[in-house]
């Protein structure tokens, strides 16, 4: 049985211009506690209870948790992973009360996770240099060697995400390599290449000889060169992969590293966190000082040159 309101909440989500990955997340995430009700409390919407939700929770973290599909899930699910289900029911909840629904739980019961804190990790410098120049170590052809280089060479020139990275045009880059992209939550920013980022997306830019917006395409596939098709965020996460096991570099690597790595290191040259929360596109500075404490090298040249007792003698 289908929950109260659930297509009039999913029709808000998209009309109030959410991305379809947002929406796709909330529909499997309400199917998840849907089925959970159905088959496993099985009980109606109407009659679940604060216990309910505490059993949902414990549910999402066991090794019988189902996905949306009804299948046994693969993995134990990440704090941060079980967090967004929740968060997607109360969302979910205060739609309801939005529109004047008498939930049988407040919005506000659902309690999230404490998420554990971690000592964030990121490559070294010359690894992830390393890493932007492995492709044409291990690629046979040239061009994907050279795509794949400049991919890797942009996101961390930048420090934008993978899917605005894969979603580029090739008319949103203009000589100066000044970009203006639209990211996460429809928000809109300028990013800037580096000289060596131009030099390169300029060499790979004469190597295309076709009419496709894309400024990333595939070289292989029936449908290559048509205007519609990308190259698929999983493609490029599965290559950063492969050339991370290649070059045995241990510390967690993926297109977000790059990401974080951005940060990091800018952050350690001294750069104003505000500038680096405007690069990212984040909404909180918050967000931002994350990256401040990101690498055990920061904390050290920050300790050593504003401790009090730097300037006494023993």
């Amino acid at each position: 049985m289908a929950l109260p309101l659930e297509d009039d909440f999913l029709l808000s989500i998209k009309t109030n211009n959410y991305s379809p990955r947002t929406l796709l997340n909330y529909e499997r995430d309400l199917l998840t506690f849907e089925n959970f009700l159905a088959k496993d409390v099985k009980m109606p919407f109407q009659r679940m209870a604060k216990r309910t939700l505490e059993l949902y929770k414990a549910y999402l973290v066991s090794e019988d948790r189902k996905t949306a599909g009804g299948a046994r899930g693969l993995e134990k699910l990440s704090a941060g992973s079980v967090n967004r289900a929740l968060s997607s029911l109360r969302s979910y909840f205060k739609y309801l009360v939005d529109m004047d629904y008498k939930v049988p739980v407040a919005p506000t019961a659902i309690k999230l996770l404490k998420m554990p804190r971690t000592h964030g990790r990121v490559a070294e410098f010359e690894s992830l240099v390393t890493l932007i120049e492995s492709p044409k170590t291990f690629e046979k052809d040239a061009r994907i060697a050279l795509r794949n280089r400049i991919m890797l060479e942009v996101l961390f020139a930048t420090g934008m995400r993978i899917s605005e990275l894969l979603s580029l045009n090739r008319d949103q880059i203009n000589d100066t390599g000044k970009i203006f992209i639209r990211g996460k939550g429809k928000k809109e920013r300028f990013v800037y290449l580096t000289d060596r980022a131009k030099a390169l997306l300029k060499d790979y830019l004469l190597t295309r000889d076709d009419d496709n917006p894309a400024l990333f395409i595939p070289y292989s596939g029936k449908n290559s060169g048509t205007p519609k098709v990308r190259i698929s965020p999983n493609y490029l996460q599965m290559k950063i992969k492969r050339y991370k096991e290649l070059l045995g570099i241990i510390v967690p690597t993926s297109a977000h590293s790059f990401r974080h790595g951005f940060a990091t290191y800018l952050a350690e040259q001294g750069a104003n966190p505000a500038a680096i929360q405007i690069l990212l596109g984040h909404e909180s500075l918050q967000t931002t000082t994350r990256y401040m404490h990101a690498s055990d090298k920061y904390a050290e040249s920050t300790h050593k040159e504003f401790h009090p007792l730097k300037k006494l003698k023993s």
